[in-house]
């Protein structure tokens, strides 16, 4: 490792490296053998670190590294992919895992135990059940038509056209999936793995435009009222209404899930739930509790909650249970916890979607939070 490389990793670590520093780090990260050499870097710097040393004061030294971090993630590092984020989520994993799992302060590595790995990266497929319950498949590479729209596999169009008779379909993800669909209207919809939404053929001229989100996460476009004589777009859930005028949101509203998060990225959006109305505007996240019954709203980093139609997974301080569960729905697995106390270590980072399940396990295996892991089928084991 050269000397201006040296000097560069250190003012990164030192949160001290300006935008075209930053850059420079990216482009040699790049190359897997500097990607090697970058971690271990950065795992010396934390092991020899005054903060990884101070066992005194622990809260204390848990919100000094908190308060780093969140200073890190401003705009610049934004520049920096997956090798340079991993830092970030190893400097704090591998502080809670030390004050966390007291018995497991020195891990003794195993060679990960892979048997019929069934696991595979999730892809474009979906489910149409039309109005007459006749389903059909649609799945990337194929071409699906009907009466009232075409699919190619990767989305599904419906003619742009309007009707006095209301006719449904439902649109249905699996674990494993996602998928697109642009309603009648012109509303563009993304679908999240394990994910079903009902909406109309064609949407009845002048009246309020109807979908339902049964259940999942679905991201929406939405077609503006004034190119449709002034009417109104709602999104229903069993637990809440979404009224909207013309705008950009994210509902997740998943069946296993006890809250109903809906996040607004542009325009305006009022939510009814839990006998309130809150009026949302961007940046903000609705948040419906399902065990107290109660509506609150919160600013929020609209980016980790929308990402996942871009491909991304971002998560900021998410315990590894959380991830593992959104992980579990796009490949389409299981994951048992070996040791409970892996359950709470928190993570700050991101996951490309297109990543194998394995290099992610490596990955946060190689943060020292986890001794090893073991793929059986479709069930991973984390320990």
């Amino acid at each position: 490792m050269n000397r201006s490389i040296e000097l560069l990793l250190s003012k990164f670590l030192a949160n001290e490296a300006d935008v075209e520093e930053l850059s420079q780090l990216e482009e040699w990260i790049q190359d897997k053998d500097n990607e090697v050499l970058f971690l271990e870097y950065v795992k010396l710097n934390a092991q020899i670190n005054n903060v990884m040393n101070n066992y005194d004061n622990k809260k204390a030294t848990k919100e000094a590294i908190r308060r780093r971090i969140k200073e890190a993630r401003r705009p610049k590092f934004k520049l920096l992919k997956y090798a340079a984020v991993i830092v970030l989520a190893f400097t704090l994993g591998y502080v809670y895992h030390n004050y966390n799992t007291g018995a497991k302060e020195t891990l003794q590595f195993e060679e990960p135990i892979i048997v019929d790995n069934q696991i595979e990266i999730g892809t474009d497929k979906a489910t149409l059940t039309l109005s007459n319950g006749e389903q059909v498949a649609l799945a990337k590479g194929t071409t699906v038509e009907t009466e009232n729209a075409t699919s190619n596999g990767e989305e599904i169009e419906y003619n742009k056209t309007a009707s006095n008779a209301i006719a449904h379909n439902t649109l249905t993800i699996p674990r494993g999936g996602q998928f697109q669909i642009v309603l009648s209207d012109g509303t563009k919809v993304w679908l999240n793995s394990e994910t079903q939404l009902k909406y109309p053929v064609a949407f009845v001229k002048g009246n309020t435009r109807k979908v339902e989100l049964i259940y999942g996460e679905a991201y929406f476009e939405v077609s503006p009222s004034s190119a449709h004589q002034g009417t109104k777009f709602k999104v229903y859930h069993e637990q809440q209404e979404v009224e909207v005028l013309g705008t950009q949101f994210n509902v997740k509203a998943y069946a296993d899930e006890i809250n109903v998060y809906t996040t607004l990225v542009e325009g305006k959006v009022s939510i009814l739930a839990a006998g309130e109305n809150k009026l949302l505007v961007p940046g903000e996240q609705a948040n419906v509790d399902l065990r107290t019954s109660t509506l609150s709203v919160a600013q929020v980093n609209v980016y980790n909650e929308v990402s996942w139609k871009e491909g991304i997974f971002s998560f900021e301080d998410k315990e590894l249970k959380d991830i593992m569960t959104v992980l579990s729905r796009w490949y389409d697995m299981e994951v048992v916890f070996g040791d409970p106390e892996l359950e709470k270590l928190e993570f700050l980072g991101k996951l490309k979607k297109s990543q194998s399940i394995e290099e992610i396990l490596n990955a946060i295996k190689s943060l020292s939070v986890i001794n090893t892991y073991e793929i059986h089928g479709k069930t991973i084991t984390l320990k």
